[in-house]
Order: C-alpha cells, then structure tokens, then sequence
C-alpha cells in the first residue's frame, strides 16, 4: 500500500463513519430506507405533477415479486404477507401523500408511524425465520440420529445375543461408536456378574467367524474405562491388505508428542512415545522388517528434538540409504547448500560400534552432573528434551542378537548396550532394538522386557518363533493369521494396548525425499554433550571412518571368487567377509575340513569345468538377512547328500548366534519352498538336503 493511499484511508476515516453500501438492511436501516424512498418519490411526483396511481401500480408490481421470491425460498406464510402489506401500504401512503401534498405534519406523522411498523415487523419476521431454520435443522439431526440409533440398537442386539450363544456370557451394550472412516465400529460393554474383559477375548476368533467379517478383519476385545467394562472394536474392511505408501507430509514431529509408524485397522495413525520408553521390533525373514525400520527413521529424521545413531553389524544396510547420498553430494538443497545425513552417526563395524556406544555413555554421565541446575529450574527429574538438547535415540538393527551371543566381542557391545538402557533414561537417552523373532532368547532378558515397553511384531503370516503372549502379556486373542501380508503385525504401546496395525511402505525415493526435506531441522548436539562424546564424534565423518560406505569394490561386499585359471585352494570368503576372526568355531571347522580333503574349487564364471569340491551354488544363494543364516546354509552344504536336520543345525550355532530350533525350522522351510534345500523323509526321520546333494528324481521311463 502507497503512502497517498493510506493517508487518503485515513482522511475518510477522520471525517466520519465509512459505510459499507454493500450490506444487506437490517430492520432500522430497511424501514428507513422505505419511508425516505417514499417521501422522495411522493415530493417529486406532486412538484412534477405525476400520476399518482402510477406509484401504487409499483407498490403492486413489489408485493407480486416479493411474494414469488419468498415462495421460492420457502418462506413463511407470515413473512410473506408482511412483506406484501409493506409494498402495499408504503404505495399507498406515497398515492396519498401525491394528491393531498407530502409535506404536511400529517403526511410526515403518517410516514413515520408507517416506518416504526415495518421496522418492528421485520425484526418479527426475522427473528421467526431464524427459528423456523433452526427447527428444520434440528428436525433433520433427529431423524438422522433416529436412524443412526436404530442402526445402533440393531448392531448392539446382534453383539449382545452372540456373545451370550458363544462365550455363554450375558453382557449390556452401552454404547456403539461408528468409526469416522468407515471400517468399522466399537462397542461399550458392560458384562455381568463380575466377568472380566480377557473372558470375551478368549473368544475373539469364534466371535469373529459367527460376525462372518472379512478375512483380515477381527473383534478384538479389550479393557474399558474400568474392570467391569470391556470394549469390542469390530474392524468390517480389511485395510491391511491395501499398499499405502508414507505420508508425504514430511512436516516437523517431536519426541514429547509422538512418532507415526503406521496405522490400524480403523485407519488411525498409531504413535510411539519414545521419550522414555525403549522399542522392541521384531519379525522374521519376508515380514517387511527393514522397511518398518526406514518408517521410524523417517519418523525419528522429521522430529526436531532428536539425534538418531545407528549400529548395524551387517554392513550397516540399515542406515546407508540415510547416510551415503548425503555424503556423496548427491542431495543438494534448493540453494545449493549440502545435504545433512538422515541420521547422526552410523556405526556399521564392530570398531564403529564401540565408538558409538563409548560416546553415548559418556554422553549421558556428563548430562547427569552437567544439567543438575536446568533440571532444579524446571522443577524435574528428567532432562527437558528440546532441540537445543536433543534426545539420543540408539537404533540396533538385529541389536538382539547381539544381547543373546556368547561370543566374546559381541559381549562386549551387549554390556554397553544394557549400560546405556539402564542409566540414560532420564538424560534423553533410549534405544530401538530389533530382532529376528519374539522368541525366549530374545525376551528372556528382564532388562529388556521392563523397558521396551513399545513393542512391534510383524508376522507376515510366520508362525515360527512369533509368541505373541510373550510380546503382548494379558492380550488374548492375538492369531498370526490376522496379519498374514508384509508389513502387518501386532503393535502395543502403553498408552495402545498390542492390536492389529500396518506399517506404511517406503520407498528409497521418499528416503531421499525425507533426507532433504529434513536437512535444517535436525538439531546440533548440545555443547556438553559434544564435549563428552569427544573426538570419536566430531569425527565420525571423516574420510577414513566412512571409507566402508563408499567401498564397493569384490573384497569389500564379500563377493570376491577364483579368477578363471587361479590356482589355490577352496575360497569360502564370501562367508569370512564382514566376520571377526575366530568368531564362528563352526564355519573354522568346516573349512579345516574342506582345505584337508579338497585342492581346488571352479570359479562358477570358468569356460569349462574343472574337478574338485564345486561350491558355486551356495555363493549364487541370494544373501541372507543375518550371518546366523549364512552360518546354517553353510552346515546345510557341509552335511552332504546324508543331510541334517533343525536340531543339528541349531545345537552348532546356539553358541556363537544364540539361535533356537525354532528359527532355523522357519529357515528350512523356506528354503525348501525356494528349491534351496529339499526335504527327505517324513516324521521323525525328516532331514533337509541343500540341492546341491539332493537326490535325482527318478526319470519317467
């Protein structure tokens, strides 16, 4: 605005009240503007000698049209015939006031009796309308309530009377919620003679199945506002089986008010409060595991009060999508400016992780003494988390393995781990483990079962090494089978009792996305922290620290083989890549064994074949999750056309990996469904025999 046009507002508004001529008259402003009018036109047809009948033919003409016009928007009879009577009459006084002389004290007293009236009448007409409008409003939400209810009571009815034929249980329905979404609804109930919720959930699945729901969709029971209540929620359309993707809404997140990491049945997006609990995630080979991962990465990037460091032992597959792009100079801002990684630190080594975890710890012992006075001052006995002093949230992929293995270095990380759970809550310090399986080994630790209180299983449809009653205790009715597609599972948080959810599918263009989008919102590590973390920290980037990310070469991916022609012995460093020395007695033993009977192994790339022990098959195999399962494709090969079994197979890896029989049944199967491994036998006498050693199915003739 220029500084004429504003001054020039001004001076109208120093001169007096601005009007606004395009407002609608209300009852004050109409009569006045109907009595002037009419003087108006009465004084200037006297003084011009116009015909006076011509002024009630207008008055006539007004009423018609106004009369039509209210009839259109449905007026009221008596809004209609006031506003006609008011056409009429002022037509009449302006006749009136054109033959006899408008200007008489007769004539103005009559006009202005005439505008007392009509103002009155208007404000009467109007303030009826309103109520007739409001009416018809009210009119119409009874009758939809009455229909809602109706459809209410019919649904309460039919709960009431299978729960009584199924759980032989009598209960009151207090009320029926319909879900916004539309996939579903809940029920309040109150059941009788002092039955419990657990009692109806034992029956969820029958419950369900008399319901005739959709697969995928449950009635899942759980606890209400009391002990002597219990709530239904009834999912009617099975949204986990639908692909979405992450939201595009990238906008900024915080710790103290939760993280998304996938939604529910009914649709709500469902939050991990992680300022003072740990997470626990697991789910098995195929169960969208490392997908879930990336959604609390992402989530964890968007937050503004947190720094996310990250240890993965298997060549850090985890964090590299949020790490190497950015320090490659890849990404790039708007302006040009460099790209931050999506996570603080990322340890992808033994050495890194040590690293990492001797900083956290001394992180949080320095905060203890540091932020003594800051937290008097809050009048608390946590650290206030906020982006000038982030919280840091240790993300392990695999990280229960590591809790469970007897090997000696993997110990070592285990104690730091377990340290760090157990004295940095209250400094902002909190970690997110996953795991292959909700087995014993994993759960058996108390730490970790008092702490990780946000706690993820995703099946996939595995049945093997998934105990939901040990991942979800007092939950009942939690079937596998209820989320048999990748990303769906089982989710539970202190505030969300363990039920049905679906992780969000990212994609690595979104991880890029996300890794720009939340570049500058990322906050700095704290000066005291920065100072205890030390120079392993302020170091973490450098060239030789990450060399490993950017190293692609054979020798470092494992994939190195016998060049055509080379001479030697056996070459199994597709398994000794990436392992500590003398960390696997099974796979040092299998080559010993190996090197003593077998010279030469052909490179699987050789022009013709050559003699000796042929292995190339097991370096085709598709690369497995975890060194656990390389280490039992290994005896798999190793055991020959005798073949072995789950058993054999997790007393050898028990030591070093901590796997139970469980987890390596789950393995042969699916390798027997890929053609990996073919099962001989039946009964007790079953036993696996890798393809290579199998048996040639009799021919035809």
């Amino acid at each position: 605005m220029s500084a004429t046009t504003a001054a020039h507002k001004r001076k109208q508004a120093d001169s007096g009240p601005v009007l606004d001529w395009s407002a609608g008259h209300g009852p004050v402003t109409g009569a006045l503007s109907a009595t002037t009018g009419a003087l108006a036109i009465a004084t200037t047809g006297a003084a011009t000698g116009m015909p006076p009948l011509w002024a009630l033919a207008v008055g006539g003409a007004g009423a018609l049209g106004h009369t039509v016009a209210g009839l259109k928007v449905r007026n009221a009879g008596r809004t209609l015939a006031f506003k006609a009577a008011s056409w009429l009459v002022g037509a009449g006084w302006t006749t009136w006031a054109m033959t006899t002389g408008p200007l008489s004290w007769a004539a103005l007293g009559s006009l202005a009796t005439i505008g007392v009236g009509m103002g009155a009448g208007a404000r009467s007409v109007a303030l009826y309308e309103e109520a007739r409008e409001e009416e018809a409003l009210a009119a119409e939400r009874r009758q939809i309530a009455q229909e809602m209810s109706a459809e209410r009571r019919q649904i309460a009815a039919e709960w009431v009377e299978r729960i009584r034929r199924i759980c032989n249980i009598t209960v009151r329905v207090l009320a029926v919620e319909m879900w916004e979404t539309g996939n579903g609804y809940s029920l309040d109930l109150e059941p009788q003679g002092g039955t419990t919720y657990d009692r109806i959930a034992q029956y969820a699945a029958a419950l369900s199945a008399d319901a005739k729901l959709p697969h995928g969709c449950t009635a899942a029971v759980g606890p209400g506002v009391h002990q002597g209540r219990a709530i239904v929620d009834v999912t009617t359309r099975n949204v986990l089986a639908e692909a979405r993707t992450y939201p595009e809404d990238y906008t900024p997140l915080s710790i103290l008010t939760g993280i998304p990491w996938g939604f529910r049945t009914n649709g709500d997006d469902v939050l991990a409060y992680l300022r003072e609990q740990c997470a626990l995630v697991v789910g098995p080979t195929g169960s969208g595991k490392t997908n879930m991962l990336h959604t609390i990465l992402a989530g964890l990037a968007r937050a503004e009060d947190v720094l996310t460091w990250v240890i993965d032992l298997n060549a850090g597959s985890a964090g590299l999508p949020w790490v190497r792009p950015a320090l490659s100079g890849e990404l790039k801002q708007a302006d040009g400016s460099p790209v931050r990684p999506g996570v603080d630190w990322l340890a992808g080594t033994y050495e890194e992780a040590l690293r990492l975890l001797d900083a956290a710890i001394a992180v949080g012992l320095h905060r203890k003494r540091a932020y003594q006075e800051l937290m008097a001052k809050y009048d608390t006995d946590l650290l206030p988390v906020s982006a000038k002093i982030p919280q840091i949230m240790l993300v392990i992929d695999e990280g229960a393995e590591i809790l469970v293995s007897t090997d000696r270095r993997m110990k070592e990380l285990a104690k730091r781990i377990y340290e760090f759970i157990r004295m940095h809550r209250s400094m902002g310090g909190r970690t997110i483990i996953t795991a292959l399986g909700a087995t014993g080994s994993v759960l058996g630790n108390l730490l970790i079962r008092r702490e990780a209180k946000v706690r993820v299983a995703l099946t996939g449809g595995e049945t093997e090494g998934m105990d939901l009653s040990k991942m979800f205790p007092g939950r009942r009715g939690l079937r596998v089978d209820q989320a048999p597609f990748k990303g769906a599972g089982f989710m539970g948080t202190p505030e969300s009792p363990g039920a049905l959810f679906k992780a969000w599918r990212i994609k690595p263009s979104q991880i890029r996305d996300i890794t720009v989008a939340t570049s500058d919102r990322h906050p700095r590590l704290d000066a005291v922290s920065a100072n205890a973390a030390g120079a392993d920290y302020a170091r973490r980037w450098d060239a030789d620290r990450t060399a490993w990310m950017r190293d692609v070469t054979p020798e470092a991916t494992g994939t190195e083989q016998l060049a055509p022609g080379a001479s030697g012995g056996l070459n199994l460093s597709a398994h000794r890549a990436g392992k500590p020395d003398g960390d696997d007695d099974l796979l040092r033993r299998f080559r010993e064994e190996i090197d003593a009977q077998f010279a030469t192994a052909p490179d699987p790339d050789a022009p013709s074949p050559a003699t000796g022990l042929n292995l190339s098959a097991l370096r085709r195999e598709q690369e497995q999750d975890s060194p656990a399962q390389r280490a039992a494709l290994a005896a798999l090969l190793a055991a020959g056309p005798e073949g072995t079994g789950a058993s054999a197979i997790a007393r050898a890896l028990a030591d070093q990996y901590g796997t139970t029989r469980q987890t390596v049944v789950g393995w042969l199967k699916t390798w027997a469904d890929e053609g990996t491994a073919v099962r001989v036998g039946e009964g007790t006498k079953a036993r696996y025999v890798h393809r290579d050693h199998a048996p040639e199915p009799p021919s035809g003739d």
